[in-house]
């Protein structure tokens, strides 16, 4: 599959204020594409379980958080009572806890559950309970649309997952910066290519408020790809068919071209994200990518004119073909709209 290539676990800066979620009345008639790479940070509600281990005490091993019932998956969000808001935050309150207990409560498939347990001092004379946490994310991917009118961007077309468990990282804060790709990785029969870029953690170009399973939104006060083209009609699915399109992609520098593509085949009833397959037929992008590799998830795909969609997924056993997702049901998670699927 495609994705958004993620650095996990790396140096991000503190968290902003929250953003509000977005609501319209109805679907935009008209978006910018844009196609353009950002560089995104994530960071999640609370502090993610993705690791469970044993730690060295005077008196032999031990797994406190183990033994207290977290498990891999779990999101850490109070502490005594207290919000946790970082892995620094939770690492301090466990080594400063000198084997108190400690009441936590964690999220686990959507539910919350109360845990009680205790750090234990390492050989080292640190207090630890072993569990790797995890807080925040950062990599780069496509940004697929700007609305001029409400000011949302949507970006990937699918969500930003935790690289070890699998999990959709619930979103707490989070923003986009200016990317600039310096190499590819080609894209091969069995092996996904890759875009390896730069992007700038301390300059924002816009706020993220929502990490959905059909793509990720923020707000910006303009467009944050200074050379975005002008705006076209938002195409409804049943307007999507078999034929010529076209894919919009920053695979080189800063530049955002335009490649020649086919729909092939229209995926009824598929789920939200795999709605239709793209085939990359133009041999400039061919031959400069393989096809369709990680980092271009959410690169727009146009046909007749309009905005039909966005790059989602890509065939690990054929690079130049891959799936999309109807632009509709980006809109739908952006601004809370029920979208129709066609048939």
């Amino acid at each position: 599959m495609t994705a958004l290539v993620i650095f996990a676990g790396c140096s991000v800066p503190a968290k902003a204020a929250p953003q509000p979620v977005m609501t319209v009345n109805s679907m935009p008639e008209t978006l910018v594409p844009i196609g353009h790479t950002v560089g995104i940070k994530l960071f999640s509600d609370g502090v993610l379980v993705v690791g469970l281990a044993e730690v060295e005490t005077e008196k032999g091993a031990a797994a406190p958080a183990k033994a207290a019932g977290l498990q891999v998956g779990d999101f850490i969000v109070e502490i005594n009572g207290s919000e946790v808001e970082s892995t620094e935050q939770f690492q301090s309150i466990v080594a400063a806890s000198g084997g108190a207990a400690m009441e936590m409560t964690a999220r686990r498939n959507g539910k919350e559950v109360a845990v009680e347990t205790a750090a234990v001092e390492c050989t080292d004379g640190v207090w630890r309970m072993g569990a790797w946490i995890r807080d925040s994310l950062a990599g780069i991917g496509t940004m697929t649309f700007y609305d001029p009118e409400n000011g949302v961007f949507g970006t990937l077309g699918h969500g930003i997952n935790d690289t070890d468990t699998g999990l959709l990282m619930p979103l707490e804060v989070g923003s986009i910066m200016p990317s600039t790709v310096k190499a590819v990785k080609r894209g091969e029969s069995g092996s996904p290519g890759e875009l390896r870029g730069d992007f700038d953690l301390e300059c924002d170009l816009g706020s993220l408020y929502a990490n959905t399973s059909c793509g990720v939104f923020g707000t910006a006060e303009a467009c944050p790809v200074a050379t975005a083209g002008e705006a076209v009609p938002v195409a409804r699915p049943q307007e999507v068919h078999t034929g010529s399109a076209s894919i919009l992609a920053n695979v080189s520098g800063d530049e955002v071209k335009e490649y020649e593509a086919q729909i092939t085949r229209i995926c009824m009833g598929s789920g939200d994200t795999q709605n239709f397959v793209i085939e990359v037929t133009d041999p400039a992008l061919l031959a400069a990518t393989g096809g369709i590799v990680q980092g271009m998830s959410g690169s727009p795909i146009l046909q007749d004119g309009k905005l039909v969609g966005a790059v989602t997924h890509v065939m690990v056993d054929d690079s130049a073909c891959g799936y999309g997702i109807y632009i509709t049901n980006m809109l739908s998670a952006a601004y809370g709209i029920v979208a129709h699927s066609a048939g």
